[in-house]
């Protein structure tokens, strides 16, 4: 969603450009080449890493189209989008096809995690400094969705994308590539990546998770992708220091402050890139609880926990197998 980038980049992950890892100069010198296509969009940027010959640079028009048209829908700072529009309307509003699936979406992984993710926080966001949602901060149970029509218990109530919608642009992303004919490639949006096939060295595509406390450098982890889409919601970049304590830009939905303790990132992997992203949310949010709400919804996930002697992972569903 079009806005200034610190408040749009809530996931990162060092895509290492699909190429072969840095722990190894002397292969990645040998590997094969790979092509890339960048652009811009949400404020943020976009990279596609393919086999080289395979005509990258056709798919610019299609993904800039279809990364603009969710823009236009689902962005909180633009004055002319659907979701401005209902949360400046009173009671209700009609939204697209393409909203609506959001928005169900939204809903869904609001109520599995018992309100740890929550579209209706955006004024909270905004009261701490880290989005444009203004207006009364309202629970997500009062908002009601029925084909295209988003409805409100009360009309102070908005609706927040920004946890979710970038996970199903990078899905659109991923079907706009194979509609096209492309069965090996890596996309990152933003920090939130999806993968499928191989990489032209006949491996699984790889990425690294970066270390999430501030002063320490490289990597915590390396994942192999394996045909899944990967969202990280961490604390490291997005946040801001005051009186001695770190406010992140998560918002724990039931103390209506950032989320505090221990936890530092958490990484979700997931057939689908809009799944990943919400669940990274909500899992952060959730702190403590986290590991414990990831697997009674069965959620492969990575929580890295900063303590006294270092960093302390725990890992829920099949993270395990997916960890190199």
């Amino acid at each position: 969603m079009t806005g200034p980038a610190p408040h749009l980049t809530r996931r990162r992950l060092l895509a290492l450009s699909g190429a072969a890892l840095a722990l190894a100069p002397a292969v990645q010198a040998k590997a094969p080449a790979v092509q890339h296509l960048d652009g811009r969009a949400f404020g943020s940027t976009w990279r596609v890493t393919l086999p080289d010959a395979s005509g990258a640079e056709r798919l610019r028009p299609a993904l800039d189209a279809l990364l603009a048209r969710i823009d236009r829908a689902m962005s909180p700072w633009r004055a002319d989008s659907e979701i401005t529009a209902f949360n400046r309307a009173s009671a209700a509003a009609g939204i697209s096809g393409e909203s609506a699936h959001v928005v169900a979406a939204a809903l869904g992984i609001a109520a599995a995690s018992d309100g740890w993710f929550d579209p209706a926080i955006g004024p909270l966001v905004h009261q701490w400094g880290f989005g444009p949602i203004e207006g009364a901060p309202g629970g997500w149970r009062g908002l009601q969705l029925q084909d295209r029509h988003l409805s409100k218990a009360d009309p102070r109530l908005t609706f927040d994308p920004c946890g979710i919608a970038k996970g199903r642009a990078l899905d659109q992303m991923t079907e706009a590539l194979i509609a096209a004919g492309h069965e090996h490639f890596l996309i990152d949006l933003g920090g939130e990546l999806a993968a499928r096939g191989y990489h032209p060295s006949g491996r699984d595509w790889q990425i690294a998770i970066e270390d999430p406390r501030p002063d320490a450098p490289g990597s915590a982890a390396v994942l192999r992708l394996d045909g899944k889409a990967v969202a990280t919601s961490g604390n490291r970049v997005q946040g801001y220091d005051l009186g001695g304590r770190r406010y992140s830009h998560i918002i724990d939905p039931r103390a209506a402050r950032p989320a505090l303790g221990t936890l530092a990132s958490v990484t979700v992997l997931s057939d689908r890139a809009m799944i990943a992203d919400g669940w990274a949310t909500a899992l952060m949010a959730a702190g403590e609880a986290g590991p414990a709400l990831a697997a009674r919804n069965h959620i492969a996930a990575l929580f890295l926990f900063v303590e006294a002697g270092g960093l302390r992972p725990a890992m829920s569903g099949d993270m395990q197998r997916h960890i190199l």
